[in-house]
């Protein structure tokens, strides 16, 4: 049935990769065949990669096939998806390929991914899809990378995406998640941000769960956090992510 299969062209192996049956049987090759004997179906997905991490069979296939491929296939296939880095964040489905190479795929290419959400991060953030982005960024980013990052977060001056992303239902978790994924300083710094730029947080329908992640991230109440502010008891909430319907 594998020898039929390849034989049949890439034509054909398209058409299962995009039919609702014909994908599993194409996933069930992938994972049983050795690595060199799967790739007819990369082959098949030359010129189409952004294509098919958009649709809703594909995005599947395409993350069993980047764990399979040897490294000469699966490089051209990464380039061609990192073509259509923005758009695919944006998708429904395409922004789990892009999480799923930011999680497994080789260093350099998950820095080529957090640099392509540059200038982005705040539309990303308030996004429902990729908002997801964001947050698998700030969690597998180095240093540097997250530092660029938090500098777009943190704005300057009397700017900030900050005022809009504390309040958004979204961008909520993505702060929350920023505030966990960061190092103490950078932290203490996007706290302090926090507090110069949306002053009554407290009054916010999510400030609440952002106030509730940096008592648990510090220990303390966000008073103590910011003590130039002088005044506001610990306020308990939980922060959980009821709602964000991902």
């Amino acid at each position: 049935a594998v020898v039929s299969t390849q034989s049949t062209g890439k034509d054909h192996v398209l058409e299962l990769v995009r039919d609702q049956n014909g994908n599993h049987v194409i996933q069930k090759v992938i994972e049983k065949l050795p690595a060199e004997r799967v790739e007819f179906v990369a082959h098949a997905f030359r010129g189409r990669a952004g294509e098919l991490s958009a649709h809703p069979y594909g995005c599947r296939v395409i993350q069993r096939l980047m764990e399979r491929l040897r490294p000469p296939v699966r490089v051209p296939l990464l380039e061609e998806i990192l073509q259509h880095t923005v758009e695919l964040c944006l998708d429904q489905y395409g922004n789990y390929v892009i999480q799923h190479i930011l999680k497994n795929a080789p260093k350099e290419w998950q820095g080529k991914v957090v640099r392509g959400i540059r200038g982005h991060v705040k539309a990303f953030g308030m996004h429902k899809f990729a908002s997801n982005v964001v947050e698998k960024c700030f969690q597998i980013a180095g240093d540097k990378e997250k530092e660029m990052l938090l500098q777009e977060i943190m704005g300057k001056g009397s700017e900030s995406p900050l005022t809009e992303l504390v309040r958004d239902q979204y961008g909520n978790y993505v702060i929350q998640k920023i505030l966990a994924s960061v190092s103490g300083s950078q932290r203490s710094r996007l706290i302090r941000r926090i507090t110069a730029m949306v002053p009554n947080i407290r009054k916010i329908a999510y400030g609440k769960h952002i106030i509730s992640k940096i008592e648990k991230l510090t220990g303390k109440s966000y008073s103590d956090t910011v003590p130039t502010q002088g005044k506001g008891g610990r306020k308990k909430a939980r922060g959980q992510r009821g709602g964000k319907g991902r």
